[in-house]
C-alpha cells in the first residue's frame, strides 16, 4: 500500500513512485460546521471525484492550469504534487450562507458584482476571513499569488457558470484551492463538486448540493446524482 501523505474531511493523498504526483482517493465522508457535524453521503466520493476531473478538464481547455493528471477509477486521481496555499478562496454571485447571515442579505439576492472572499486554511481557528493586509502580514502569499490567484478566480467562476448553465444550474457561490508546483507556479488544485458548490436549480430554485446535509433537507445522495446526470456524467 503507498504511504498516506495526508488525509482530510473528504480525502485522502498517498505518495507515487515519482515525488511530483500524488494519488487522491476520494471519501463518502461528508463534515459541516467546521467538522462539528459528521455523516456519511452514500456514493459522494465516486461523484465528486468525477465531476471534479470532468470540470478540471474543461478548464484545462480554457487555459486554466490545474493539478489534474489522470482518472484511474471511480474513486482515485492522479494529480500533481504541489504546495497548498493556506487560503480557501470563496467566491459568491448571489447571497447565501454565511455571508447572507454576516451582512443581513436575504438569501437569494444577486449580487450587483462577483464577491471575493479569503479565509486562513487552518481548522484550529475556525478557516477565518482574512484580507489581503493579514495575507501579506503573515506571509500565507506575495501579492504576485495574491494577484494571480483572484485572476484566475473571476475566470473559472465565468466558465463554470456558463457550462452549470447549459445543464440548468445556478452557480451560488462555490470554493477553491490552490497550490505551488516546485517552480512557484500557482495552479489550482483540490476539487470542484457538490461538496464545494452551492448549486440551485435555474427554474424552482431546488438546491443540488452540500446544503441538504448541512441543513438536515434529505435526498442529498439524489441531488448529487442529479447534478451528474445533467452533466451527462452518469455511467
Amino acid at each position: 500500500m503507498s504511504e498516506l501523505l495526508y488525509e482530510g474531511k473528504a480525502k485522502q493523498v498517498y505518495a507515487t513512485e515519482d515525488p511530483n504526483v500524488v494519488m487522491v482517493h476520494y471519501k463518502d465522508d461528508a463534515t459541516a460546521q467546521n467538522g462539528l457535524k459528521k455523516g456519511t453521503i452514500v456514493g459522494k466520493g465516486a461523484i465528486n471525484n468525477r465531476m471534479s476531473n470532468y470540470l478540471f478538464r474543461m478548464l484545462e481547455e480554457k487555459g486554466i492550469p490545474t493539478h489534474y493528471i489522470e482518472e484511474l477509477n471511480d474513486r482515485d486521481t492522479l494529480v500533481k504534487h504541489v504546495q497548498i496555499v493556506p487560503l480557501e478562496v470563496i467566491v459568491r454571485n448571489i447571497a447565501a450562507g454565511s455571508l447572507a447571515e454576516r451582512l443581513g442579505v436575504s438569501e437569494g439576492t444577486k449580487m450587483d458584482s462577483t464577491v471575493l472572499e479569503f479565509c486562513y486554511k487552518n481548522d484550529e481557528l475556525g478557516d477565518p476571513i482574512v484580507n489581503e493586509s493579514h495575507i501579506r502580514a503573515i506571509h500565507l502569499a506575495t501579492d504576485e499569488e495574491i494577484s494571480t490567484i483572484t485572476n484566475l478566480a473571476l475566470r473559472i467562476n465565468e466558465l463554470l457558470k456558463e457550462r452549470l448553465a447549459q445543464a440548468h444550474l445556478i452557480l451560488v457561490d462555490f470554493k477553491l484551492e490552490f497550490g505551488r508546483l516546485p517552480d512557484g507556479t500557482i495552479i489550482l488544485a483540490d476539487e470542484i463538486s457538490p461538496d464545494t458548490c452551492r448549486l440551485w436549480d435555474d427554474a424552482t430554485g431546488e438546491k443540488l448540493d452540500k446544503d441538504r446535509f448541512r441543513r438536515d433537507l434529505g435526498k442529498t445522495e439524489e441531488a448529487y446524482q442529479e447534478v451528474m446526470r445533467r452533466l451527462g456524467l452518469n455511467q
